[in-house]
């Protein structure tokens, strides 16, 4: 019998209330179960209960000191694969500019720490706050069970092309873009509970975020089976030791 036979795993992606995590349960070499849960903060995903032995999460691991065109090894490493979706991929900026107070304070910083000179862009600082929330826990030991991935990456992996339809337009979800990444995903073995259930009354999400944290447990998944595929293929280190790496 396998060690991992019965393991949970879980794709987390972040909503305005928290975050979405979207459970598995591997039995064999494929998902035999699956559930949609909420967690207020990342300590809440670290100690779901089942525990998942890998967390597969959309949000940056690993902060830069300084910057250069394109923003970390991983995004500049993933950017080609994604065709007209590249701009889903930020350019994180330095750890100086996430930690900030205030948005003038975060470009100030990011201006000082970027060759060339860049400021930093208000959706991208709105993400700060989760990048810090992670970054307070995160250890290099936490990352053989905490993997950084990415939503798109993870399809156009899959798919080996880009998604075909945008999953946003002008700001907003795209139903028939969402609509495609679900049925994608329920094609290779994603259970249809995770899209069918429900979240508790008051927890703003949208069905983007469930799409995306259901693609993010397929790259979890991936990870348990010794499938998945890491950008940069070689580690690239923060200052604090964490590895920055996106997973596919």
């Amino acid at each position: 019998m396998r060690t991992d036979e019965g393991a949970w795993v879980a794709g987390v992606d972040g909503c305005r209330s928290g975050w979405v995590c979207a459970l598995m349960q591997i039995a064999g070499d494929k998902p035999v179960y699956g559930e949609l849960r909420f967690a207020m903060d990342f300590a809440h995903v670290l100690n779901l209960i089942p525990r998942p032995v890998i967390i597969a999460i959309d949000m940056p691991i690993g902060l830069p000191e300084r910057t250069s065109p394109g923003g970390r090894p991983p995004e500049k490493c993933v950017r080609p694969l994604l065709g007209a979706r590249q701009s889903s991929v930020f350019a994180i900026p330095s750890r100086a500019a996430v930690f900030a107070d205030s948005y003038p304070d975060a470009c100030a910083y990011a201006l000082e720490t970027s060759d060339p000179p860049r400021k930093v862009s208000k959706q991208a600082f709105h993400i700060f706050p989760k990048i810090r929330e992670i970054d307070a826990l995160m250890t290099p030991e936490l990352q053989s069970r905490v993997h950084e991935c990415h939503p798109e990456v993870a399809i156009a992996h899959a798919n080996k092309a880009p998604a075909p339809l945008a999953k946003k337009v002008r700001s907003r979800p795209n139903p028939a873009g969402v609509q495609w990444r679900i049925d994608f995903l329920t094609s290779l073995g994603i259970p249809e509970k995770i899209f069918t259930d429900t979240l508790p009354r008051g927890i703003k999400h949208g069905r983007d975020d469930i799409a995306d944290a259901a693609a993010c447990a397929l790259t979890a998944w991936r990870i348990l089976e010794k499938r998945a595929v890491r950008y940069p293929p070689k580690p690239a280190y923060d200052g604090r030791g964490l590895d920055m790496a996106i997973w596919a």
